[in-house]
């Protein structure tokens, strides 16, 4: 199929379907969905859950304490926001039901940048999936059920058609009730159409904004006359209305009100008649305008502060459904939205070093994150992250923990996404011969950055700590060991030799025996053994060989028992790769001649930097970036 008909395709699929008001009410008695509400179409639209039992995975297990947890398809790319999606998805669910939730506001309350919008735009492309019935030329798109009266004729029609009672709750507009005169109350003459939800077109949604606070009024939301048609029609006819307003353009659908709190409280009441009562009055002197849709609200923290605080507001909080959508805080899930952004942009194909997407989803994290008490704040971003610190670091507590401690509003300031995305536009535009980006060229940005931000003193500090404290530090270690990797050949090989020769000369001096080296022949005592042994352990500062060896030895053998009696990869226990990298990488002095830029000596070192160029290549970075950070490497190395 061609682009062209595929275009053609789609418009003439969503055409109206025209239909006499009896063929509609045979279709209710087939299909319950004909007169679904919108909460009821859009739980359609979201689909079915992917149920996840964290507690088969471990990293999920210890973020979500091994709960059985929800994914939505429709939500697969709002990545960390698992629980903010849950309530949105509980709040339609609860409306679909019928229950207190078909009168709220939906409210996404979070800090800018923090997604609330994505969140919007992504309702409103659900509501376009499923399509609805309304009276033909109808100006407010409003149910063929709200001509029916639920007290006369509820019943017949749950009897003859089986829709229930509870649907006919929308009043008939003022203009149907005027064509409804003119067909001398005969309304089969009504046509009923089949109509998809369109943000494009306004059909059953509609976007609302706050203008400006000295003259906006209500007609934003319930529509005005049209004074082109006072000619014609008196001021209090239906006709001369023009049916505009965001409530009118969403009923059945979808009405979005940004930054709703920054709008004068007179212009939000049409909002809570809509809600609670299924309508709303116009300008002018009509019957009430019916309204059967979803309302949904953003604003940050800051403007529903202010409006929380403000007594006269009382009767507007109780009917306001409230979703909590803070920053991301786990490392992982932030990295996604990072390479989400660089998919969508022309920067998908660029370079990008190891590390640099961690490094700035860590500096983001870290500065969203409430300081803990007797711990550090790097663990607990890791802990958040669903990593097992127990290991090497016994003061990190659980999450649960940190979460208690933090209290509820965790995640709501901070460094936004959007800071982000404009640090990595300008990481990857650094260098002006090649778009790219790496971490150290991340550093420097992020510190200039933040120096024109002209933050506070003491967030300044604070983040500036970040970078010095945490940032650079664990990216010196990084990049050593990618140097290290890149120049030991069979780095893997020499580190599972190290890793095989200590478990075995540790297991022969706990039994207290000697042992014979096969290669070479020679018999070590327990005092030869245990010269073996220092020499890995005091590099890396060993305090407690002893118990070190046990605990070694104790977990190699429960490994055997799992791995068909091999020993487990010498990366595989976090205590000894520490010491075993020690070991291995030691010596910095080795390393100058092959990873240096500068003139070989000889045609075997030549050789010998252009491996090493070649596997740092493999490993994802440029020649240009091999260079840069080698020498930085070895720059910062000099200087500790």
């Amino acid at each position: 199929m061609s682009i062209f008909d595929h275009v053609q395709d789609r418009f003439s699929r969503v055409q109206q379907e025209d239909m006499s008001l009896e063929e509609y009410l045979a279709l209710c008695r087939r299909d319950p969905k004909v007169y679904a509400s919108a909460a009821e179409r859009m739980l359609e639209a979201i689909g079915e859950p992917e149920v996840i039992d964290t507690a088969k995975d471990p990293r999920l297990s210890r973020i979500f304490s091994n709960k059985v947890i929800r994914r939505y398809p429709a939500f697969a790319e709002f990545h960390g926001m698992e629980e903010a999606i849950e309530q949105i998805v509980s709040y339609f669910r609860h409306a679909a039901q019928g229950l207190e939730e078909r009168k709220q506001i939906l409210y996404l309350l979070g800090p800018v940048g923090g997604g609330k919008s994505s969140l919007a735009e992504r309702l409103k492309l659900l509501m376009e999936r499923i399509p609805f019935y309304a009276i033909k030329d109808s100006p407010v798109y409003e149910s063929p059920l709200g001509l029916f009266s639920p007290e006369e004729d509820g019943e017949l029609l749950e009897k003859e058609y089986g829709i229930p009672q509870r649907y006919l709750r929308s009043v008939m507009s003022p203009w149907a009730a005027k064509r409804l005169k003119e067909y001398g109350g005969d309304i089969s003459q009504f046509r009923v159409v089949r109509l998809y939800p369109s943000r494009l077109n306004q059909i059953a949604i509609s976007k609302t904004e706050p203008g400006d606070e000295n003259n906006q009024d209500i007609s934003s939301l319930v529509g005005k006359v049209d004074i082109r048609q006072l000619e014609l029609y008196s001021q209090d006819d239906p006709d001369a209305y023009s049916f505009s307003g965001g409530l009118c353009r969403a009923n059945q659908g979808l009405m979005e009100f940004v930054e709703m709190f920054k709008a004068p409280i007179k212009v939000l009441h049409p909002l809570l008649t809509a809600t609670q009562e299924g309508n709303y009055n116009p300008t002018e002197g009509m019957g009430a305008i019916p309204f059967d849709g979803v309302i949904l609200a953003h604003s940050n923290e800051s403007e529903w502060q202010a409006f929380r605080n403000n007594r006269n507001n009382e009767a507007f909080l109780d009917r306001v459904y409230i979703v909590k959508v803070p920053y991301c805080l786990r490392v992982t899930e932030e990295i996604k939205i990072y390479q989400k952004l660089l998919e969508d942009s022309s920067l998908n194909a660029a370079p990008c070093a190891p590390d640099t997407l961690r490094m700035l989803a860590q500096f983001s994290v870290l500065s969203r994150l409430k300081a803990p008490e007797n711990s550090n704040i790097y663990s607990k971003m890791r802990v958040y992250d669903g990593e097992n610190l127990k290991d090497t670091d016994p003061r990190a507590k659980s999450i649960q923990e940190y979460r208690d401690a933090a209290g509820v509003d965790e995640g709501m300031q901070g460094l936004s996404t959007r800071f982000a995305f404009k640090i990595l536009s300008k990481v990857f535009n650094f260098d002006s011969t090649e778009v790219a980006a790496n971490p150290v060229h991340l550093l420097y940005v992020l510190e200039q950055a933040l120096e024109r931000e002209q933050l506070p003193s003491e967030v300044f500090e604070r983040y500036l700590g970040f970078i010095k404290e945490y940032m650079a530090p664990r990216y010196v270690d990084f990049i050593g060991k990618e140097i290290q990797t890149a120049y030991l050949e069979s780095y893997s090989e020499y580190g599972q030799n190290i890793f095989d020769r200590y478990v075995t000369y540790a297991d022969f001096w706990i039994q207290d025996q000697e042992y014979r080296d096969h290669e070479t022949g020679e018999l070590l005592d327990r005092q030869a053994l245990n010269e073996e042994l220092e020499k890995i352990e005091k590099p890396a500062g060993i305090s407690n060989p002893k118990d070190f060896r046990h605990e070694v030895v104790n977990f190699v053998l429960r490994a055997r028992a799992q791995n068909n009696g091999m020993n487990p990869s010498w990366q595989s226990y976090e205590k000894l790769k520490g010491v075993i990298e020690h070991k291995m990488f030691a010596n910095t002095e080795e390393l100058l001649p092959v990873i240096s830029f500068n003139a070989k000596a000889s045609r075997s070192d030549q050789k010998k930097h252009e491996d090493f160029v070649a596997r740092m290549v493999d490993r994802g970075y440029t020649e240009k970036q091999v260079r840069l950070l080698s020498e930085w490497y070895l720059r910062v190395r000099k200087s500790q």
